[in-house]
């Protein structure tokens, strides 16, 4: 996933230092999980955004490897002592050799890896800030569209005002409040259609000798079972 989204950003940020790029596609990465969501992302960094981070990263990478060089330079200094020496005596007993002089790579990994870190740090948080935003608003649309043939207004009202004040951790736990919703708005239907019949008159006899004469009960059970349920 780092390389194809190098690839965006170079095609995207022509004339951009590339190890700047590679920088920025590092961080990128552990962000998105498809080459759509690369697109997205992308697309959505500006040539200043991108200068701003690739400037601040230099100027912290090269200090810190400028701060690493002077230590090691200056501990090679003690160590050896390069300052000029008085003139040796005629045959002078020969010095023991010195140990060579330790280049602690790691250290100097480990503080270019921290000022990358402290570097990226504003552009994630703006991504994932981005990210959220466009989370809700695909779950919001989703609730929506379980909603939509809702026949109770005051249950919909209700779901939209609860989901505002609610937090998902996982896609999966906001699937299963959907699939739960679809459930509840199919019962709030029901009762809806059953408030409905429970106010109804009760049907004429359709055979009634006398106009306007309420069914009997024998009268109603016919009909009942003539009715499409």
């Amino acid at each position: 996933m780092k390389e194809k989204i190098l690839a965006l950003l170079q095609a995207q940020f022509a004339g951009v230092r590339k190890d700047g790029l590679n920088h920025i596609a590092n961080a990128l990465a552990f962000q998105v999980n498809t080459e759509d969501e690369a697109k997205t992302l992308v697309g959505k960094l500006t040539a200043e955004q991108v200068n701003s981070f690739i400037t601040d990263w230099r100027k912290e990478a090269d200090a810190e490897v400028t701060k690493a060089n002077k230590t090691y330079e200056d501990g090679l200094r003690k160590k050896y002592d390069f300052m000029e020496k008085k003139a040796e005596p005629a045959n002078p007993t020969p010095p023991e050799p010195a140990n060579a002089g330790n280049f602690d790579a790691a250290a100097i990994q480990k503080l270019i890896t921290e000022s990358i870190a402290a570097a990226t740090k504003p552009l994630l948080e703006n991504i994932n800030t981005f990210k959220a935003g466009e989370t809700a608003k695909t779950r919001l649309q989703a609730l929506n569209d379980k909603l939509k043939d809702c026949k109770d207004e005051n249950f919909k009202t209700k779901a939209l005002k609860d989901f505002a004040r609610m937090t998902f951790d996982t896609d999966e736990a906001f699937t299963e409040y959907l699939n739960e919703t679809e459930t509840d708005v199919k019962t709030a239907n029901q009762n809806v259609a059953d408030s409905g019949l429970g106010i109804q008159s009760r049907p004429l006899a359709p055979n009634a000798k006398t106009e306007g004469k309420e069914a009997t009960d024998a009268e109603l059970k016919v009909v009942m079972e003539k009715l499409p349920i």
